[in-house]
């Protein structure tokens, strides 16, 4: 843990949310008000305070006031909606370290804990072992040869281009990138380009000074700053338009950026990855992609692999995130007979882990502590291959008489035994009478 955080607001869900997000590397106090807030500082020393401006009639300045006149004084991070900036600031002058805008994006908050307390006392900082790890799941030689290729690249300070379909875990992939490179104590900022407003895109990338534009009240700190000394994860990265491309450029030619209004060249150390689910040499060719800047960031391209290339470790994902999802519904994961992993595993996945991970959560929820089996499937499911089929029904079939078996004929303890409603049961074996 790297301290205690004490989170206030008014609005449940923002309390909730955060208390969340924080809670993996601090010990999270919640309060609905400042009254209760003030409570808690006087019993407990706090290492960060984040709290909101306006809670109804009541301010949090009152907060930060409590907080800063204790010995103990923790950092205090002030949240404020649009058009109450100037109030924000002020509280900066009674001394908050900073403000963040609503709503709230959770990794710009969390890269400004982390360089508040670093700021507060230097050698305290993260390190690797405190970092929450990235689990990864396969045994496919094609996602060991790409976890390989990430472990040789890591170290480096090359950037790096994540390509593959939608859904193949790109994220995740720029994740263990992080995790294993010399950065992995400083932040990770994960940008998906595509979710950034088109008209706001350079201010959320580069920051903008104040006045620069109508409604920029105050300097803003964009995310390549808020990723200084660690790692930068631009996701679809063909989607940003030609002028932020040119600024984006001009980063990895100087290692530079000037924010919106800005004379100042502000110098940033970055580790850049990218990510793609485009052809960018389409995108090139099509001139919606600048040839200059596909050059700079194609250094070194790892290309993640469709899940129907890793069909193997089809089983091992079920399970894992049957798992998961069973935990979250506090419920025992489905089983799934091996006449259905038969058909799991013959089915193309086009929306790769992700579908997988869909797939599971509606298993868990429609069919908890059953068997599922191949009937149980939905129609996309359906092999078009007649060979798969032929084994998928053989090794039902199977199944069915060695249950009968176990129960001597009893068909409602067969059905039990199966985890499988007696309708489905029953249709299942008209069928193998049929076949006989």
């Amino acid at each position: 843990m790297q301290g205690i955080l004490l989170i206030v607001d008014d609005e449940k869900h923002t309390r909730e949310g955060l208390k969340l997000a924080f809670s993996e590397n601090f010990d999270v106090y919640t309060a609905c008000n400042p009254q209760e807030a003030i409570q808690l500082l006087s019993s407990e020393k706090f290492d960060v305070v984040i709290t909101d401006l306006k809670m109804g009639q009541q301010s949090g300045m009152h907060v930060i006031d409590k907080a800063l006149s204790l010995p103990y004084k923790p950092v205090c991070i002030m949240m404020t909606a649009y058009g109450t900036i100037e109030i924000a600031v002020e509280a900066m002058k009674h001394g908050a370290y900073d403000f963040i805008s609503k709503p709230i994006q959770l990794e710009r908050l969390e890269a400004l804990v982390q360089k508040a307390l670093k700021d507060r006392n230097p050698s305290k900082t993260m390190n690797k072992a405190s970092l929450p790890k990235v689990q990864v799941l396969g045994k496919a030689k094609t996602f060991v040869n790409v976890l390989q290729e990430i472990e040789q690249v890591a170290p480096s300070k090359s950037g790096v281009l994540i390509t593959g379909e939608t859904g193949t875990g790109k994220e995740l992939a720029a994740h263990l990138l992080h995790q294993y490179s010399l950065r992995a104590s400083k932040p990770f900022v994960p940008v998906h380009c595509a979710a950034l407003p088109e008209n706001l895109i350079e201010s959320e990338l580069f920051g903008h000074e104040r006045g620069s534009f109508t409604g920029a009240h105050q300097r803003h700190i964009g995310l390549f700053e808020s990723a200084h000394q660690g790692t930068l994860f631009l996701d679809e990265i063909g989607e940003i338009d030609l002028n932020t491309q040119v600024k984006l450029l001009r980063f990895l030619e100087t290692k530079t950026i000037e924010r919106i209004g800005g004379t100042q060249a502000i110098p940033l150390d970055i580790r850049l990855v990218c990510a793609t689910n485009r052809d960018l040499k389409a995108e090139v060719a099509a001139g919606r992609f600048r040839e200059d800047l596909f050059y700079r960031l194609n250094v070194i391209e790892i290309h993640l692999p469709p899940l129907r290339e890793r069909k193997e470790d089809i089983p091992l994902l079920l399970k894992h995130y049957c798992n998961a999802f069973a935990t979250e519904n506090q419920c025992r994961p489905p089983e799934f007979s091996s006449a259905a992993l038969d058909a799991l595993q013959a089915y193309n996945w086009p929306g790769n882990i992700r579908e997988l991970r869909n797939f599971a959560e509606n298993s868990v929820v429609m069919h908890r502590n059953h068997l599922i089996d191949v009937a149980d499937l939905d129609s996309r499911f359906s092999s078009k291959d007649e060979s798969a089929l032929s084994k998928i029904t053989q090794n039902e079939m199977q199944l069915i008489r060695k249950t009968l078996q176990e129960t001597g004929g009893n068909k409602t303890e067969a059905a039990k035994l199966l985890g499988i409603p007696r309708r489905t049961f029953y249709r299942k074996l008209e069928k193998l009478k049929e076949s006989d």
